[in-house]
């Protein structure tokens, strides 16, 4: 039985999300502030962390932060309408996804069937996938470029598979959604740029370039060589 844990300090979306994860199978932890969801994450270690962004004592963004200096833990983020900046900066940070309040619960149980699936799969397709100087091994759930190893999230892992998958081939918002995310994780375009941004950098210039393509998403594209002539 996978384990989530509810981080919140208002007792009522506590209570109807423990209803719905436990009625759907999950164990279910709670805490009602960051400094307690940090002990019981560091005792417990939960498959999952839902978590509000404003808490009392320690904020969601600090709970995030220092959860994602020790585990890789799937999270989840709560957060309240227009919070846009908040929203980006918790992605950063290292959050899989995030759901608005006020939300349906059986959609924010969706999400995190959907995250638990992700993070645990070795994703589409076993065989060791090479583009330029990058090598992504989905058996290993590792990705190198030019030897070096990737420090990558699960999530980043899933999107930096998917467009070695399909080089050149421009990917779509939306596509990428359900691909990485999963068809039924109903989440925001947002996501997937926030994601797109952290791979840019952690491939650095000897990796291959993640394109935008504007209006339309993302294709993966070789970085140009070095010494080469400019095209005419």
């Amino acid at each position: 039985m996978k384990t989530v844990l509810v981080v919140d300090d208002e007792p009522n979306i506590v209570d109807l999300v423990r209803l719905y994860l436990e009625k759907d199978g999950f164990a279910v932890l709670s805490a009602r502030d960051g400094e307690e969801a940090l002990a019981i994450h560091g005792r417990e270690r939960p498959d999952l962390v839902v978590l509000d962004l404003m808490l009392p004592r320690v904020d969601g963004l600090e709970v995030c932060r220092r959860i994602r200096r020790t585990a890789d833990t799937p999270i989840l983020m709560l957060t309240a309408r227009g919070d846009d900046v908040d929203v980006v900066v918790g992605l950063e940070l290292g959050a899989d996804d995030y759901v608005v309040k006020p939300f349906d619960p059986r959609s924010l149980v969706a999400r995190v069937r959907a995250i638990l699936r992700r993070s645990g799969g070795g994703g589409r397709g076993a065989a060791r996938i090479e583009v330029g100087a990058l090598v992504v091994d989905p058996r290993r759930r590792e990705a190198k470029v030019a030897g070096r190893i990737l420090e990558l999230r699960p999530r980043e892992f899933d999107l930096l598979a998917a467009f070695a998958r399909e080089p050149g081939i421009v990917l779509t918002r939306d596509a990428l959604l359900g691909d990485v995310w999963g068809t039924d994780f109903p989440g925001e375009t947002r996501t997937v740029d926030v994601h797109v941004a952290e791979l840019r950098r952690k491939l650095g210039p000897g990796g291959p370039a993640i394109e935008t393509v504007r209006g339309v998403g993302y294709r993966l594209g070789e970085p140009p060589s070095i010494g080469a002539p400019a095209d005419p």
